[in-house]
């Protein structure tokens, strides 16, 4: 009697439960896809990777053919970031989702105090592990662009380190004689000239020649610039 009582009911179930099913199976997708394109995005951070990608909060047409994309194109997704899905044959209906993205890897860190005007070297660093994402923003994590700078304050160890507490090594001074070296194809040229202003290494400064010419270089080391054509 009890299974013959509740037959009637199983189609009207069946029927509210379908287009639920069918909407959670469309986000599921829609998840999956933005998923693997974080994923793709962000491998280059390391091979443990922490993904949460945020359902839609409004309930909205099954997005066919979803293509993410980054809401900030360049970037490398890290922490909490927004993607854009184009929906449809002609990707003219747009929908954003939020997502969460986490990177265990290694980061450097001072394993000795270092005072402000001193010179980081190779010793000075050690690697510390943890979730990237957590680190603050402009965090130092290649210790290759670190050694070789100048610290800019006393900073103490085991701390993550910040683009602004570096400065670059000065390897030309201001009033100082360098070699300017012009570089082409098929052709080089130095010539010697007068730093107006000081600069490290990457750094671009203006020199000038005895025939009063004014040039713009990069500094390329100690009393070396170079000019390219």
């Amino acid at each position: 009697m009890r299974l013959i009582r509740f037959a009637p009911l199983l189609p009207l179930l069946l029927a509210i439960s379908s287009p639920q099913a069918a909407a959670m199976a469309d986000d599921a997708e829609l998840l999956q896809a933005v998923h693997a394109f974080l994923h793709d995005e962000a491998s280059s951070l390391g091979d443990e990777l922490i993904i949460e990608v945020r359902p839609p909060s409004a309930r909205l047409p099954a997005c066919e053919f979803p293509e993410p994309f980054l809401a900030r194109s360049g970037d490398v997704p890290l922490g909490r970031v927004s993607v854009g899905v184009r929906c449809g044959s002609d990707g003219r209906q747009v929908r954003y989702l939020q997502a969460e993205i986490g990177a265990m890897g290694d980061y450097p860190v001072l394993d000795v105090p270092l005072g402000a005007g001193e010179t980081v070297r190779h010793e000075h660093l050690t690697m510390q592990s943890g979730n990237l994402a957590e680190l603050p923003n402009r965090a130092l994590l290649d210790p290759t662009t670190i050694v070789g700078q100048v610290a800019t304050r006393p900073l103490s160890p085991g701390q993550p380190l910040m683009e602004h507490q570096f400065r670059s090594l000065p390897l030309v001074e201001r009033n100082q004689r360098v070699v300017v070296e012009a570089r082409g194809s098929a052709f080089r040229v130095t010539r010697e000239g007068q730093a107006l202003e000081p600069g490290g290494l990457g750094d671009r400064v203006r020199v000038r020649f005895d025939s009063r010419e004014i040039v713009t270089a990069a500094v390329a080391g100690e009393g070396v610039l170079v000019v390219d054509f």
